[in-house]
């Protein structure tokens, strides 16, 4: 008997943007802030406005491919319309599942070091029981585990927030220091600059996982491209509001040094109480596992779907309505990696399959333009859109893999 059983369309338009910050705005923003004034000085709002620049022309092609082909396992998908190479598109969609459940597992492992600031517990005690929580939530439901993603979401941005609110006043030395934000000509400082972008970029990375949840968005040629945009445009504003406050708190030497600069700027401003800080950085490390886990069920669902992978994972609970099978086979691998595989360089493994796959989704959308005529109802970009967004892929990929050396 085949199985009749669909994906719930339930994600509103709010809903599917929450969604989206919450695979944007991370733990990564908590921490990154001082990486990137290491390299760039008081130069760092510039980085990350020059890093989401970078992201935004692949960010508009995923949208544009969102509305054209608007299913599970999109960059899969996306390769298998326009190459038709079916080899490529099962590497495609595997390497996105391995990114899903790579990153799960260094973020768990995240959250035992966050957790240790409340509570000595064993720490593959602590990762077990975060992991089937969350596996258990992504199980349930899509409106149940959206929903909780979105209340994180909001819990991560209110944190922002409250640096913004306690460090604000320092904004009231932008008249007299503004000149310090704008960089000279200075071979040297714009190198900087653009190391700073380097980093900053990975901050902005999340936004393509939004197209995996396509088959449960209401309306998605419509609504998921614009949820993609509103995203990435709010998380860039968030982020240089907090990028320049931070940077007109403390000294660039302290920021940069700092484990927790987040923290440490609101430490400046006199308040010593940053619990609420790292209780936040906690959360927003919990919401970081559990988009990766629909994220990366969705993709095996998708696979499964057209054949790229077994049929048996294009299985959806009758009551739940999310792919069950698929969300216990990530939800486990996940667990095992978390426990037992060394995660140092795991981050830079992860951030490399991501540039080559925005790459090859850049060149699937331009290759798509080329062959197709504009179908209506579509949501459509300027050609160049994914021209500047594959070279800008591959020379990030250039640059990791001269800095890794």
């Amino acid at each position: 008997m085949p199985d009749t059983a669909h994906l719930k369309r339930s994600l509103s338009l709010p809903l599917i943007t929450f969604y989206g910050l919450g695979t944007i705005i991370g733990a990564g923003i908590y921490v990154l802030i001082g990486a990137v004034a290491g390299k760039a000085g008081m130069f760092a709002p510039l980085s990350f406005l020059f890093a989401a620049l970078i992201a935004g022309f692949t960010a508009f092609s995923y949208a544009e491919l969102s509305s054209r082909l608007p299913r599970s396992a999109g960059e899969a998908i996306y390769v298998q319309e326009a190459f038709g190479i079916r080899w490529l598109s099962v590497l495609t969609g595997w390497s996105v599942v391995a990114i899903g459940l790579v990153s799960s597992a260094t973020i768990a492992n995240g959250f035992v070091g966050y957790l240790e600031v409340f509570i000595q517990v064993p720490e593959w005690l602590a990762i077990t029981v975060l992991v089937v929580m969350l596996g258990l939530i992504a199980a349930i439901g899509i409106n149940q585990s959206v929903w909780m993603a979105t209340a994180i979401t909001l819990i991560e941005i209110g944190g922002l927030v409250y640096v913004l609110v306690i460090a604000g006043s320092n904004l009231d030395q932008l008249s007299g220091r503004w000149m310090d934000l704008i960089p000279t000509f200075d071979g040297t400082t714009w190198n900087g600059i653009f190391i700073g972008a380097f980093l900053a970029f990975y901050a902005f990375i999340g936004f393509e996982d939004m197209v995996n949840v396509a088959e449960e968005v209401k309306d998605a040629p419509r609504l998921l491209p614009k949820a993609i945009i509103i995203a990435l445009i709010a998380s860039t504003l968030l982020y240089l509001s907090v990028a320049v406050v931070a940077v007109l708190s403390l000294p660039i030497e302290v920021l940069a040094a700092s484990d927790a600069p987040l923290a440490s700027v609101i430490e400046a401003t006199g308040h010593h109480n940053t619990l609420l800080i790292s209780f936040i950085s906690l959360i927003a490390v919990i919401n970081g596992a559990l988009i990766q886990i629909i994220m990366a069920s969705r993709v095996l669902y998708g696979m499964g779907n057209t054949g790229m992978a077994f049929r048996i994972f294009a299985r959806v609970n009758s009551h739940t309505q999310t792919p069950l099978i698929s969300t216990i086979l990530i939800t486990i691998t996940i667990l095992l990696l978390a426990l037992w595989l060394p995660l140092v360089t795991l981050a830079q493994i992860t951030s490399f399959i991501t540039l080559i796959i925005f790459a090859g989704v850049n060149l699937a959308l331009l290759k798509l333009k080329l062959r197709e005529t504009h179908a209506p109802g579509v949501v459509h970009y300027p050609v160049w859109v994914p021209v500047i967004g594959a070279i800008l892929s591959l020379v990030l990929l250039g640059i990791q893999g001269i800095m890794s050396v």
